[in-house]
């Protein structure tokens, strides 16, 4: 892992977002490096769903700054913040594969939507397969998502996330309703994903484990801010009831 602290590829300051009278960002800050794995941990309802959102431009912050790669986000007209976002990979926490597609339609169709970073292409096959291999399952191209198990169509949402060839990867709960040995296939695949890319990576999870093997960093989400920050190592040996609260 090649982690640059020189040059942090987001950097979040003062985030505020609310609900009415709930606050669910209160002041959020964040710098994620180039070349780092970070977790986000914290609460269900706490907050990491809308920092993502708020994040990749789906919601309008009530204040703060997000700035990515240098470019702050709220001054970005709608077709640049798109072109920054092909930058931008996106793991969903369901996979949220198109169920009438293929698998090779479901890769396909980031290409298609974004022509401006590869140009159109008459022939998408080298970058399909590539992008399958990256995940072990070349031999699927042809299938429908019904026909894949759980672990599958995560890894088909991953090698679709990576076709774009982003520099950064938002991961939301990769191992959720994932059995124990799938889930740790899938942390696999994202430290080899990392290795080979060097991409910066924030991973949104509530999985201890996950959290220990992966991350270079962990930042804990409590009330709104960034309640602590540090390695899995000193955190899980903190004695702040609050932190404490995550690793049981």
């Amino acid at each position: 892992m090649n982690t640059n602290k020189s040059n942090p590829v987001i950097e979040i300051n003062d985030l505020r977002k609310s609900y009415g009278e709930n606050h669910v960002l209160d002041g959020f800050n964040m710098k994620l490096f180039e070349g780092e794995n970070l977790v986000v941990m914290g609460k269900s309802g706490c907050g990491k769903s809308v920092m993502i959102k708020c994040l990749i431009g789906l919601e309008e912050p009530d204040g703060g700054t997000i700035m990515v790669m240098g470019k702050n986000i709220n001054d970005l007209k709608h077709e640049d913040l798109d072109e920054l976002r092909t930058e931008i990979g996106f793991l969903f926490q369901g996979s949220a594969l198109y169920d009438s597609m293929s698998v090779r339609e479901n890769l396909e169709f980031p290409l298609r939507r974004h022509t401006k970073k590869f140009g159109f292409l008459e022939d998408t096959t080298p970058l399909v397969m590539e992008a399958l291999e990256n995940v072990g399952l070349a031999n699927a191209i042809d299938l429908m998502p019904n026909e894949l198990s759980g672990g599958m169509k995560r890894r088909i949402a991953l090698a679709r996330t990576l076709i774009l060839q982003p520099k950064i990867i938002l991961y939301d709960e990769p191992t959720t309703g994932l059995d124990p040995i799938t889930s740790k296939e899938i942390i696999l695949l994202m430290m080899s994903i990392q290795k080979k890319y060097n991409t910066s990576s924030i991973i949104i999870t509530h999985d201890v484990d996950c959290a220990r093997v992966i991350s270079n960093r962990m930042i804990l989400l409590v009330d709104g801010i960034n309640y602590k920050e540090g390695t899995f190592e000193e955190l899980s040996v903190s004695s702040d009831e609050k932190v404490r609260a995550f690793f049981k």
